[in-house]
């Protein structure tokens, strides 16, 4: 699959992601459905594997790796994002979101070395622009209070734990760890962390019945888990 196409997936499909997000906020608490989301994401990926006779025994080392994508990139980043929304809307953390792009640029020159060229930097100034200025009739309703704040600093934590994973999945890909291997273990790992976390909370695992929290907790685990992820980690 070319980049160019890879790319495109995961741009049309997160993009997306964070009005579908806004369905699965309510009654269920933000933690319980990350569960649900990768739970049934991780079960895809793992059936995908057993269909096509991929390779699913790793050694421990490996699944250290695996435990680290799952904290990292599939549970606490999702988190703070779906925290986010309670107090902001999807606009505004898309936004403050985008920032994961120069905290990627950051973070490889500091973790890798990796020196970013004019042409990255460039790209980046003009992505987050674009992001501004597609959401700025529904930012510009927004009033900065105390909510404001507190869901914008979950939002920019996210992002910077999302940069994180993109490091770690940089370095497992390195050592030779295959994608879609990654990707079904890394979900597994998340979806049991964000099952602790939930209930270390005291979180009850309830259940929305409607068809917006069903329709968007499934798009969210195909399209916006197995697919997107797969498009984004092989790009």
């Amino acid at each position: 699959m070319s980049n160019f196409l890879l790319y495109l997936i995961s741009v049309l499909i997160w993009g997306s992601t964070w009005f579908a997000i806004e369905f699965q906020l309510g009654t269920v608490p933000p933690e319980v459905s990350i569960v649900y989301r990768y739970a049934g994401a991780a079960a895809l990926l793992f059936a995908w594997c057993v269909y096509r006779n991929k390779r699913l025994a790793f050694g421990w080392r490996e699944h250290a790796w695996f435990v680290l994508l799952g904290a990292l990139l599939f549970c606490l980043n999702y988190i703070l994002a779906y925290r986010s929304q309670v107090y902001i809307t999807s606009a505004l953390a898309a936004i403050v979101f985008s920032t994961i792009l120069w905290m990627n640029i950051i973070n490889a020159r500091l973790l890798f070395g990796i020196r970013s060229t004019a042409k990255v930097i460039a790209g980046a100034m003009l992505g987050v622009t674009g992001i501004v200025i597609l959401f700025a009739p529904q930012v510009g309703k927004v009033s900065f209070d105390d909510a404001a704040i507190i869901g914008s600093l979950l939002a920019i934590a996210g992002a910077f734990v999302a940069s994180l994973g993109n490091m770690a999945s940089q370095r497992a890909q390195k050592r030779g760890l295959p994608v879609v291997q990654s990707n079904a273990w890394g979900m597994l790992y998340g979806c049991l962390i964000s099952f602790l976390i939930t209930l270390a909370a005291g979180h009850e695992f309830t259940f929305e019945a409607s068809a917006g929290y069903i329709i968007s907790l499934a798009y969210l685990s195909v399209f916006g888990s197995v697919i997107a992820f797969g498009a984004y980690l092989t790009l």
